[in-house]
């Protein structure tokens, strides 16, 4: 089979990282004798710097073309300095997202085993715990109506959804939670926004579409709390753009570090797959990024982008295995790791793509 990918490198980290998931998925090809074309497209403050657009035309004229979009991250800490800049790096990824009708970010939170002591929170209460994510992503205060009043002393940013907008992403999630454990918690602010309400009301009304799905309704701020408290209670989580920015951010400690987890933005064609990590600018350059994320991104984009579930397992499979020996990044690395286990970004690229060649030795 022959798939385009288009590779959006970005800024900070971005470049390591995802050669790392090109090199994993280029090893997959060659062993299940697919096809991966890959092209490269700038973003954020590279294309900046390059054109001073944060999202030139000719890369979304790429991903346009692509089969699916491999993102780095995009960012850089000269635009925090100065919030007057009208032109920033953020804005790259929010027009591509909503150019190519990317409105369902999905961000599957899961534990490695090995990684248990690796989280702040105490293994007995992290064990077994499986959550995905469904993030609402061109819609609410992200892109409501804004401004400032006359002499810039107020400012003012509006929430709203369509029925349109919470339908389409709830029926995914919907989806979802009736091939896995049929259990959805649907997070909203119910009790104090207007647009929380309609969330609500329409979630509810599809909930007699699926009779085997158990919708829980829960406050955002309860949510907030529960997932410290008991995150093993969560099977499918619907939710906004804040709230689900947030909530998403608060889940990766369950797995001990956001250089561990995935995410992919989808709408209704070609998908978008990016680790949930930022540009990280301070040790951009120096090989401590953790590419782990990024290449479970390519693992997710294998199995939702072009159902390859065997080949998507393969790889999932040669991170478990690299994490079983003992190896680890520095975000991750734990107080009883040897200081000869903690490994930089190549060398933890390296025992992966190994990893992945002892799962296929069978097969040879």
């Amino acid at each position: 089979m022959n798939f385009k990918i288009a590779v959006l490198a970005g800024d900070g980290i971005g470049k390591e990282v995802t050669d790392w998931a090109v090199q994993v998925l280029r090893a997959v090809g060659d062993q299940f004798q697919h096809s991966f074309t890959f092209e490269d497209g700038l973003i954020g403050h590279a294309a900046i710097e390059a054109t001073g657009n944060p999202l030139p035309e000719a890369t979304l004229t790429t991903c346009r073309s692509a089969d699916a979009v491999l993102l780095g991250a995009v960012g850089h800490p000269m635009y925090d300095l100065d919030p007057t800049l009208k032109v920033r790096p953020e804005q790259g990824l929010l027009r591509l997202r909503k150019s190519l009708g990317l409105y369902s970010n999905i961000r599957p939170i899961r534990i490695f085993d090995e990684l248990l002591s690796a989280s702040s929170l105490k293994p007995e209460v992290l064990r077994g715990a499986d959550i995905l994510f469904y993030r609402e992503l061109t819609g609410g205060i992200y892109f409501g109506e804004r401004g400032r009043s006359e002499d810039r002393s107020a400012a003012y940013d509006t929430k709203s959804y369509s029925r349109m907008e919470v339908e389409r992403i709830a029926r995914q999630a919907f989806e979802a939670a009736a091939g896995r454990r049929g259990r959805l918690h649907s997070v909203d602010k119910a009790n104090v926004l207007e647009s929380s309400r309609l969330w609500r009301e329409v979630v509810q009304e599809l909930s007699g579409e699926y009779p085997n799905v158990e919708v829980i309704h829960m406050y955002v701020d309860n949510a907030a709390m529960q997932l410290i408290r008991d995150p093993r209670q969560f099977d499918v989580v619907l939710t906004g753009n804040m709230f689900g920015d947030i909530l998403t951010d608060e889940a990766s400690q369950i797995a001990g570090s956001l250089g561990m987890l995935p995410s992919a933005s989808v709408g209704d064609a070609i998908g978008l797959y990016e680790p949930v990590h930022g540009s990280a600018p301070d040790i951009a350059g120096q090989d401590k990024a953790n590419p782990m994320a990024t290449i479970l991104s390519a693992a997710l984009m294998l199995n939702s982008a072009f159902g390859l579930k065997e080949e998507s397992e393969c790889v999932i499979g040669a991170v478990e295995s690299v994490l079983a020996q003992g190896y680890r990044t520095g975000d991750i690395r734990q107080t009883d790791t040897p200081a000869d286990m903690v490994l930089g970004t190549t060398a933890i690229g390296k025992a992966i793509l190994a990893a992945l060649a002892k799962r296929f030795a069978p097969q040879l």
